[in-house]
């Protein structure tokens, strides 16, 4: 059976013809999940063209009217709730269980945003002159670029695109090559629900010509960007030429805590969790376990056990608990950060090797694995991986673990497991992370609170939640008087 061709979607309409290139299933690479139309430079052009022939008419329109057609858009998904889970696990290789969490997600982002559109706050403050009347009122900046990486190839579409839309922008879409159709059928449910033509533009292909395009589309006014440091420190060089508005999330090397006094097992769960989950690829996975003196043989000891008990395998069955990765060049990359654990810390404790035979000849799966007594100037330490690799890191102390999370260029996501309340507040106050979490993994966020990291992870102001608002809006201040 011929695999379906997935066409761009530009002013409207659908777009296809040309070039195409594959989306291949990760964990049975004989599997085409789809064909998408290669998009060019040109097809940039005329999408953020198209967006900025829109603007002035999706900004016009009531931002309560602008939601009816998010409300809509989230139905249409979740109509499509397990079609749509089942190729998120065929085009990016994740559980299915983690699939549907993610696109139930994706749903209540839009309805999240969608109701966003009956408050808007703007600002009131009383003047200090008689009889003058003051305030602020929100307005889109114009026309966005939206560019959204491969591992929550819905989320983070979602969580980008429904706040530009409430605030009065039009966008223009350009997903990862590696999973693209999650994304697409968010564009699809708008398109079925009714907006208008121009205000949301969708461009699949490679993401250094289009990238290249999109930052210097003159109708351009900011762009959103979640992936890897290079490609977002290009973009801020680039943008930063156009003096552009610009959201960078970006790297991480997440430290997960763990004290003494600990809940001993619901600690070793939360950091196998947060690190081989999802294969480890979340920019909020636990990479570093920091484990107190008293209790880092045992609780190594610990991890082991409980990593040996987790199933590789095809996300779409019943029992498995982690996919591939996403292709053969995270593979690769997988692999190599694994050799260069065994000349720094020696053999890994658990994993290390590319899985093979039936079941994994098809597709690119890895042992999880953790590397213990990893010190701080070891490259497990300090450079991301994006795979199913645990450093576990001794620590004298807390004061001494905390050195340690500190100690290194990132500061995205953060977990620490204690019992003890006054190391969680020395913790809060003094670690240097976005996201911190408490005797939880250190990967998993929900949508109506502030998203993003400090130091080298992020830039720009943070998503999610009513603060996402800040970077897609900007104020227009009144002065009255009556």
């Amino acid at each position: 059976m011929s695999a379906t061709t997935f066409p761009n979607y530009i002013d409207g309409a659908w777009v296809s013809g040309g070039a195409t290139f594959e989306n291949r299933n990760p964990a049975n690479t004989s599997e085409i999940v789809g064909l998408f139309a290669k998009g060019t430079a040109g097809d940039i052009a005329a999408a953020a063209a198209a967006a900025q022939a829109a603007f002035p008419g999706w900004a016009g329109m009531t931002a309560p009217g602008r939601g009816n057609f998010l409300f809509k858009a989230a139905d249409i998904l979740d109509r499509k709730f397990d079609q749509i889970a089942a190729e998120m696990t065929r085009e990016e290789g994740k559980t299915l269980p983690e699939a549907k969490g993610e696109v139930r997600r994706a749903i209540n982002i839009f309805r999240y945003f969608a109701g966003e559109g009956s408050r808007l706050p703007g600002m009131l403050a009383p003047s200090e002159r008689d009889r003058v009347h003051m305030f602020a009122i929100r307005k889109p900046l114009g026309v966005v670029g939206l560019v959204t990486p491969w591992n929550f190839p819905i989320a983070i579409p979602a969580w980008k695109l429904a706040p530009a839309l409430i605030c009065g922008n039009t966008a223009v879409l350009k997903p990862a090559s590696a999973s693209p159709l999650c994304a697409w059928r968010i564009v699809e449910a708008l398109h079925e629900a009714g907006v208008p033509k121009g205000v949301v533009n969708f461009v699949a292909g490679p993401g250094g010509e289009l990238g290249s395009a999109l930052v210097n589309a003159p109708a351009l006014k900011a762009i959103s960007f979640t992936g890897s440091c290079p490609t977002g420190e290009w973009l801020h060089a680039e943008a930063s030429k156009r003096r552009l508005r610009i959201q960078l999330e970006m790297g991480g090397k997440n430290p997960t805590l763990v004290l003494a006094d600990c809940d001993f097992n619901a600690a070793v769960e939360n950091v196998v969790n947060g690190a081989f989950f999802s294969t480890g690829q979340k920019c909020t996975a636990t990479s570093r376990a920091i484990v107190e003196e008293p209790i880092y043989d045992r609780f190594v000891d610990a991890l082991v056990e409980r990593t040996r008990k987790l199933k590789v395998g095809d996300g779409m069955q019943p029992g498995v608990d982690i996919g591939p990765a996403i292709d053969q060049a995270q593979l690769d990359t997988d692999l190599r950060y694994i050799e260069i654990g065994r000349q720094e810390a020696g053999e890994p404790k658990i994993g290390g090797r590319r899985l093979t035979g039936p079941g994994y000849d098809q597709g690119y799966f890895l042992e999880p694995t953790i590397f213990a007594d990893v010190t701080e100037e070891m490259t497990l330490a300090r450079e991301e991986i994006f795979g199913p690799v645990l450093a576990v890191m001794r620590a004298k102390d807390f004061a001494g673990a905390m050195r340690i999370a500190n100690n290194i260029p990132f500061g995205l996501s953060a977990s620490i497991q204690t019992t003890n309340l006054s190391r969680v507040f020395d913790y809060v106050y003094g670690i240097e992370a976005g996201l911190l979490t408490v005797n939880l993994p250190s990967a998993g966020v929900e949508y109506q609170l502030p998203f993003g990291g400090t130091k080298d992870s992020s830039f720009g102001p943070k998503e999610q939640g009513p603060a996402a608002m800040e970077f897609y809006s900007d104020y227009k201040t009144v002065y009255l008087k009556y």
